[in-house]
C-alpha cells in the first residue's frame, strides 16, 4: 500500500471511529438491528433422508444427490425439497417461499406411503400430525414461518385427563431474522432433560403469558409457545404446568415438512431514522418512557426506548391524533386526553406481562384517540366521532380469531419479521367487512374505525390500542411503540414535532395498587372510559 493510500485509510478510519463514538441525540430515533442466521441445508437433509428411510415404500420416490451443474440457489439443486413441498402445500399454502426448514407436526412421508397404499381419501389428516390439527394460520415468508395447531380435549393417549373448555392452541415460529434488543429477561429458561438428545440446546421458560420451549436447528431459531397461567388452574385457563405435556407432544412430532433454499439474508444495522426537516407548530411529545407519575407497576417508572421498530404509516388514517393513557386519563385533567403533547402510556400497570417494563407487568402498548369532532360550522367536513378510520400499517397478512376483537398484521419479508396489533374494534364488524384470519391487506388500508369494543360494546372509551411485537431468540417480545408511533405520525403531518421534558412531580401523586391486576378506572362520567388493555 502507498502512503498516500495509507493515509487516506487512516483517515478514512479515524472519522468512522468518531461517528461511532459520537452519543446519540437525545431527540433522535434509530431504527432497530436485526441478526440474519445463516441455514445448514444439508443438516436439514440428512433429518429429511432419515424420516423418509423410516417409510420404505416411498423412500425410492425421493431424489437427494444435488445437482452441480445448476446454480446454487435454485430449487431444482434439491429435488428432495421439492417434491416434500409438493406433497405438504396441499395443506399448507406457500410452504416452498419459507427460507428456513419448516418443522411441523407432519409427516408427509408416512402420510404419501398410506396414500400409495390405497387408503381412504377421507382418512383423518390429524392421524398424520399426533393429534394435532392445523388451524388456519400458516405463513411462510422471505423471514422464515409461523404456524399454529390445536390439540383438542381428550386427544392423544397418555395425555393429562384433564378436559379443558377449549382447544389447547399451539404455536410454532421459525426465523432466520431476530432482533437484537436490549432484553433484562432474555435467555432464563430451564432445560427439558426428556428431551435434551433431539434438542440439546432446548430452553423453557414462561415470558409474557405464555409458556416457550426455544432451540436451535439447521442453525435456525425456533419456538414453540402456548398461551397458560403461571400459576393454579382454572376451570377454563390451562396453567402453564399443564401446557408442558402438550407442548412437549408437539416437539416430539415435530418433522422436517417444507421450505426451500434461497439467497441468505444479510445483518440489518442499526441507523438513525431520517425525519421531516419543517417542524410542526403544534405537535409535541413527551419523551419514551414518561409515564404518568406512578402509574407503573408498583410505583415503577416507564421505559425509554428510542427505537422506531418499522417505518409504518400511521394507523389513524387523519390527524390530529393523540397517544394518552385511557385509563389514567383523570390524572392527567392539565392535558386532557385529546391534547398535545403526546405521553408514552407503554409501561402502565395491568395485569399483562412486559418484560421490557420495571417489575414484569406493563401495557404491552400504546392508546390512541383521535380528535374530537369540532363543532359545526361553515366549510367543515363531516365528523362522525364513530367513524374515524383505522388503516394498515403495512402490507401485512390478518392474524385474527373469528370471535377476536383484536387483529394483527404480520410482515415477514428479508428485512423485517414484525407484528402489529390493533385492539377494542367490534368483531362483529371486523367479520362483517372480511377481516379475517388469512386476509392480505395493503399499507393504508381502510380496516376498520375507532371503536370502544372491550369484551362488549362501549367496554371502553372509543379509542385504538396499537402494540408491536418483534421475533426475537425468545419468541414474540413485546416492544415499546411509542417512538414508531411518533416517527410514523410525523410522516402523516409531514413536520417533525417536539420533545418536552419530562414531567416532574411537584407533589405527592396517587399510587396504583400493587397488585398487577388492579387498573384504576377513571370514572366513566367523566368520559375518558374504561378499563384498556
Amino acid at each position: 500500500m502507498s502512503r498516500k493510500s495509507f493515509r487516506f485509510v487512516s483517515l478514512l478510519l479515524a472519522s468512522l471511529s468518531l461517528l461511532i463514538a459520537a452519543p446519540l441525540a437525545a431527540d433522535e430515533f434509530r431504527s432497530p438491528s436485526l441478526t440474519a442466521l445463516r441455514v445448514d441445508w444439508r443438516a436439514a437433509l440428512d433429518q429429511l433422508r432419515g424420516e423418509i428411510k423410516s417409510h420404505p415404500q416411498i423412500a425410492g420416490d425421493f431424489i437427494f444427490a444435488p445437482r452441480r451443474s445448476v446454480p446454487r440457489y435454485d430449487p431444482r439443486a434439491m429435488p428432495a425439497l421439492v417434491q416434500l413441498n409438493a406433497i405438504s402445500s396441499r395443506f399448507f399454502t406457500g410452504i416452498a417461499r419459507s427460507p428456513v426448514p419448516v418443522l411441523l407436526p407432519f409427516d408427509a412421508a408416512a402420510y404419501l406411503e398410506a396414500e400409495r397404499s390405497g387408503a381412504p381419501a377421507t382418512l383423518a389428516l390429524s392421524r398424520y400430525q399426533a393429534d394435532f390439527n392445523p388451524v388456519d394460520m400458516f405463513d411462510a415468508g422471505p423471514a422464515g414461518y409461523s404456524a399454529t395447531f390445536s390439540f383438542e380435549p381428550g386427544a392423544g393417549e397418555g395425555m393429562p385427563s384433564r378436559v379443558f373448555a377449549r382447544p389447547v392452541e399451539v404455536q410454532i415460529t421459525g426465523s432466520a431474522l431476530v432482533y437484537d434488543i436490549a432484553d433484562p429477561a432474555g435467555g432464563k429458561s430451564e432445560p427439558v432433560k426428556p428431551l435434551a438428545t433431539t434438542y440439546p440446546d432446548l430452553r423453557r421458560f414462561i415470558r409474557e403469558g405464555y409458556v416457550r420451549y426455544a432451540f436451535t436447528r439447521f442453525g435456525v431459531a425456533y419456538v414453540v409457545s402456548i398461551q397458560c397461567l403461571d400459576s393454579v388452574a382454572r376451570p377454563r385457563r390451562l396453567a402453564c404446568k399443564e401446557a408442558y405435556p402438550v407442548a412437549e407432544r408437539f416437539l416430539k412430532a415435530l418433522r422436517v415438512a417444507g421450505g426451500q433454499r434461497m439467497r441468505p439474508l444479510m445483518d440489518i444495522a442499526s441507523n438513525i431514522i431520517d425525519r421531516p426537516a419543517d417542524r410542526s407548530a403544534d405537535f409535541s411529545y413527551r419523551p419514551s418512557g414518561d409515564i404518568i407519575p406512578n402509574t407503573g407497576y408498583r410505583k415503577q417508572g416507564g421505559h425509554p426506548d428510542p427505537m422506531a421498530y418499522a417505518q409504518i404509516r400511521f394507523p389513524l388514517e387523519k390527524a390530529p391524533a393523540f397517544v394518552r393513557s385511557q385509563s389514567y386519563g383523570k390524572r392527567d385533567k392539565s392535558e386532557g386526553p385529546t391534547a398535545y403533547p403526546w405521553r408514552d402510556n407503554f409501561c402502565e400497570s395491568r395485569s399483562f406481562e412486559v418484560w421490557q417494563c420495571g417489575g414484569g407487568y406493563g401495557h404491552q402498548g400504546e392508546d390512541i384517540r383521535a380528535a374530537d369532532c369540532p363543532p359545526p360550522g361553515e366549510r367543515r367536513e363531516p365528523c362522525d366521532p364513530k367513524q374515524r378510520a383505522i388503516v394498515a400499517v403495512r402490507d401485512a397478512i390478518v392474524i385474527r380469531g373469528a370471535r377476536d376483537q383484536a387483529a394483527t398484521l404480520q410482515v415477514n419479508s428479508r428485512t423485517e419479521h414484525i407484528r402489529f396489533r390493533y385492539m377494542h374494534m367490534n368483531p362483529h364488524a371486523m367479520n362483517a367487512d372480511g377481516l379475517v384470519n388469512g386476509r392480505l391487506v395493503t399499507e393504508g388500508e381502510k380496516i376498520g374505525v375507532v371503536s370502544n369494543y372491550l369484551d362488549r360494546p362501549a367496554g371502553t372509551s372509543l379509542h385504538l390500542h396499537f402494540d408491536v411485537q418483534v421475533f426475537t431468540r425468545d419468541g414474540w417480545i413485546w416492544v415499546s411503540p411509542y417512538v414508531t408511533l411518533v416517527s410514523a405520525y410525523e410522516r402523516l403531518i409531514r413536520a417533525r414535532g417536539r420533545e418536552i421534558a419530562p414531567e416532574i412531580a411537584g407533589g405527592p401523586q396517587p399510587v396504583a395498587h400493587a397488585l398487577p391486576g388492579d387498573v384504576i378506572k377513571p370514572d366513566l362520567r367523566e368520559g375518558s372510559g374504561g378499563e384498556d388493555n
